[in-house]
């Protein structure tokens, strides 16, 4: 089943996106892009097909809370009034879950959560039970609990869960267990994501807001791949502004451009053919910063200083330096990418001055050293640092002494001048036979 997503344009322009089930539909932006309303327009467009998390939730998890019927729980969760009879509760759920103001209101049905969990326990173990004293007990079912138990155990493995008929406790290895309510805010986080995927509507959307809200990062992206494959029968709407989240998920994305009250937007849907991959390119249309592209890989050195350098830019990492030249004069050429400035940084590299004029008028800066690192050692970099961990006049000019002799001695080590001769030689041959330009040869003569 198809769920068709009608969102208002500017200027009587109307978006029409097709969500399928088994996969996910991202939209990113900035702060004040109306992420929220649009999660919230969804909800009311698809009315009971649809299940909405929003990104002001409460994550206090009490085991002990009164248990009730199944169906009472389900509709607490879903509409806010557990008292709500067949085919009512969307009438409800507007004041009665979000108190009418449902892009602000605080999400608090975690206890409503809990109850359906131990409710599904409850009426699955009394089906078993009867069917053993019947002496018709196949494979039994698995309940909604130890199933959010196996995904638990598969995304975080040095914590256990253990589930009673009335209560569930953490247990770390070593360690006596204790409440689950006393387990930390991304732990809370990953038991509500999972219990709220397993308890959705069948065939329904679900729709998540800021989904890696207190989930570490190296956790997220294998938790979202759970969750998709324990509801190949539900559609995925996830509102984010963690670029990277949703550049690193398969499906499609959309960058919300502008937001205009009451509810209209302005959506970019993450092009193909940019001549950069889809994270990239999802990583570009979604800052509101300038881009400016960077060596190394995103572990690297080179991110962690250009970003405490630059933080009005968003930096991306392309890898050796040729990459970061080949992004800027693409991204500059590129008519879906053009409204978005970017520029270049590459390490010095022997580049002689004719080849920094080159680069400079493609947009690419050089630095006044041959790598990131040597910044250190510039005593300009080296006193600054000197200076941030409190030493100061004589001691100060010590430490300064002391580093300069390192790096002379480390310089006049036994081939140490030979080596960078050799390296130097060998950069200054390879760029200049890349330079070389036969695409007008076109006889064996001319191309000798």
């Amino acid at each position: 089943m198809t769920f068709t997503f009608n969102v208002p344009g500017l200027s009587d322009q109307l978006y029409v996106i097709e969500l399928e089930p088994g996969s996910s539909t991202f939209f990113v932006g900035a702060n004040g892009s109306g992420k929220t309303r649009l999660a919230a327009q969804a909800e009311s467009q698809w009315g009971s097909n649809a299940h909405r998390i929003s990104a002001h939730r409460a994550l206090i998890l009490n085991t002990h809370i009164a248990k009730i019927s199944e169906g009472k729980a389900l509709a607490g969760l879903r509409y806010g009034y557990p008292d709500a009879g067949p085919g009512q509760g969307t009438n409800y759920r507007p004041s009665s879950r979000w108190g009418n103001e449902a892009a602000t209101r605080l999400l608090n049905d975690f206890d409503f959560l809990v109850q359906v969990l131990f409710a599904d326990q409850s009426n699955i173990a009394l089906k078993t039970h009867d069917a053993a004293h019947a002496g018709a007990l196949g494979t039994p079912e698995k309940t909604k609990l130890q199933k959010l138990r196996a995904v638990w155990d598969r995304v975080l493995p040095h914590r256990t869960l253990e589930i009673t008929g009335d209560n569930i406790k953490a247990v770390t290895a070593g360690h006596p267990a204790y409440d689950a309510g006393q387990m930390s805010d991304g732990e809370r986080a990953v038991f509500y994501l999972l219990g709220q995927v397993l308890v959705a509507e069948p065939n329904s959307v679900l729709i998540f807001d800021e989904p890696e809200l207190h989930v570490h990062r190296a956790i997220l992206s294998r938790l979202w791949d759970e969750a998709e494959a324990a509801r190949p029968d539900c559609a995925f709407l996830v509102i984010t502004h963690d670029l990277e989240f949703a550049a690193s998920r398969p499906g499609q994305k959309f960058v919300i451009r502008r937001y205009q009250p009451p509810g209209n937007w302005e959506l970019d849907l993450v092009p193909e053919g940019t001549g950069f991959d889809e994270a990239v390119a999802t990583l570009i249309l979604g800052s509101r910063k300038p881009i400016l592209f960077v060596e190394g890989t995103g572990s690297s050195l080179d991110l962690a200083i250009y970003r405490a350098c630059y933080p009005d830019w968003t930096v991306v990492p392309r890898g050796a330096c040729e990459n970061v030249i080949h992004a800027v004069a693409t991204m500059r050429h590129n008519a879906s990418l053009t409204r978005i400035t970017c520029s270049g940084v590459v390490d010095a590299d022997d580049y002689s001055e004719e080849d920094k004029a080159t680069l400079s008028e493609l947009g690419v800066a050089t630095l006044p050293v041959s790598e990131i690192e040597n910044l250190f050692l510039l005593p300009s970099v080296a006193t600054a640092i000197l200076e941030e961990e409190k030493f100061e006049g004589a001691e100060l000019q010590s430490r300064l002494d002391a580093l300069k002799q390192d790096v002379l001695a480390e310089v006049n080590k036994p081939g140490s001048i030979d080596n960078v001769v050799l390296r130097y030689c060998r950069r200054r041959i390879d760029r200049t036979l890349k330079k070389i330009d036969l695409t007008e040869a076109s006889t064996a003569e001319s191309l000798a």
